[in-house]
């Protein structure tokens, strides 16, 4: 190679490194850093004048340096979990560096910093245990029962929470489908409590809010020293949580096909291995999932297989979306705002019955969700004894808007959404599984939008 093609090489391999948004780091063999990326600067904020030609373990323990275990060990790792600094996350790619007689003279590292992501998983994990107990606390479903949480009288509710309460005697495996707010968990939540398994525990896992390095660590724990960072003495998985209750898999249309595969060895095997051991572990769970998507049509298209469907869906319970229960509205109302003025130590207020009916002429396409949300606003910045339509169309306007226009609305809501897609899109360099997952859909219901909106990459 010419004097003109070397230095030509080392501004492409320089713009090539500059542009990774991951932090890149190289050595040499004495542990000095002979290059650090823009992306290191901003991830570890140290600066490259500062850090260049040093050592890295002035900067870094010696013990959670993966760079120099690189060195000693010769040999690649790719995506290893790591905590380089306490309360910092990343996802390490590593590999020794050659010369061309095969002599040792570097190691470069890769971090990818999911840092935010781990602390909004715990902090999910955090909410859900705390609600759970609680919940427990109070003992409130052995005082009114199962399924008593839930809201309503109309035929298509009480047809969905027959089937439930009939269902939950089994140990069937059961499939809840349903819109997005409609209250799936509740009704697993039922299920469990209505069972002979009520005294065990009842552990739910939101399918779509993990990330996928994390999946099976949370699926199946580890054992000690499975990973740089892992705790000390190892980590239970969800699953082996759940045994001897019921496991509940939210969104289950949004696991990855490999963590598929293994949760269908789970429920046919009905054992568990933790990362980095050796022993099975028996588990005696039942299986609760639920689902916004339609696994059937993703089984068609080969985002789910069709195996862990059949596996999944022995009893199919299908949760009525509030436009079909419009009955129920002006109970849920009520209740939501008793709820709110007790916790914001407000009067409850009566609603006019022009209020009730701008709140059941609504089409709630969040359904119980949404509907709780804007009663909750009500409550907080309406400080009248008695509540008119025009209040609530104040604090809510999308009300007026769908019963004045509904046809404006929904091109209004179809341009915001066309928009805010392509917007995540570009965000994840249009990794469509990234997207789907930050924009809360499943990949199918991603891609029929990016057909449906003729959406260009």
């Amino acid at each position: 190679m010419d004097d003109w093609s070397l230095e030509h090489s080392f501004y492409y391999l320089n713009a090539l490194i500059e542009t990774s948004s991951d932090a890149i780091t190289i050595i040499n063999t004495l542990g000095e850093v002979q290059y650090w990326s823009a992306q290191a600067e901003q991830i570890y904020g140290i600066p490259l004048k500062d850090i260049k030609q040093k050592k890295i373990n002035q900067f870094f323990k010696q013990e959670n340096l993966k760079l120099l275990e690189i060195l000693e060990t010769k040999k690649a790792v790719l995506n290893v979990y790591h905590q380089p600094r306490p309360g910092m996350h990343v996802l390490i790619s590593s590999s020794p560096i050659f010369d061309n007689k095969g002599n040792l003279i570097g190691a470069i590292s890769i971090d990818q910093d999911i840092t935010n992501i781990v602390k909004l998983n715990e902090k999910l994990t955090l909410t859900t245990t705390q609600l759970q107990k609680i919940k427990q606390q109070y003992h409130l479903q052995e005082q009114i029962g199962p399924l008593s949480e839930i809201k309503g009288h109309s035929d298509a509710l009480q047809n969905a929470k027959g089937l439930a309460l009939k269902v939950a005697k089994t140990d069937a495996t059961v499939l809840i489908q349903g819109e997005s707010g409609v209250g799936k968990e509740l009704f697993a939540q039922g299920i469990h409590e209505a069972s002979l398994k009520k005294k065990q525990p009842f552990i739910p896992i939101n399918c779509g809010a993990i990330p996928d390095a994390l999946f099976e660590s949370e699926f199946f724990g580890y054992e000690k020293g499975a990973f740089t960072g892992a705790y000390k003495d190892g980590k239970a998985g969800k699953v082996e949580m759940a045994d001897g209750g019921t496991l509940f898999l939210d969104e289950v249309g949004m696991l990855p096909l490999d963590m598929q595969v293994k949760l269908l060895r789970v429920l046919q095997e009905r054992e568990v291995y933790r990362i980095g051991g050796n022993a099975s572990i028996k588990v005696n769970i039942r299986i609760v999932a639920a689902t916004n998507s339609d696994l059937e049509d993703m089984v068609k298209q080969g985002t789910f297989r069709e195996d862990l469907y059949y596996r999944l869906n022995v009893v199919t319970l299908k949760v009525p979306p509030l436009r079909e229960r419009n009955d129920d509205i002006p109970e849920l109302v009520n209740t939501f705002a008793g709820e709110f003025a007790a916790k914001y130590l407000k009067e409850i207020p009566t609603l006019m019955n022009s209020a009730m009916e701008v709140f059941t002429t609504y089409q709630w396409p969040g359904n119980i969700r949404e509907l709780r949300n804007v009663v909750e606003r009500m409550i907080i910045f309406i400080d009248k004894s008695t509540i008119t339509a025009e209040d609530v169309i104040n604090i809510f306007p999308t009300i007026q808007h769908e019963n004045m226009n509904k046809e404006g609305l929904a091109q209004e809501k179809a341009s915001l959404e066309k928009d805010r897609i392509k917007e995540v899109l570009i965000e994840t360099y249009g990794n469509k599984s990234a997207a789907a997952k930050k924009l809360g859909i499943s990949r199918v219901s991603l891609y029929n939008k990016i057909k449906q909106y003729d959406i260009k990459l």
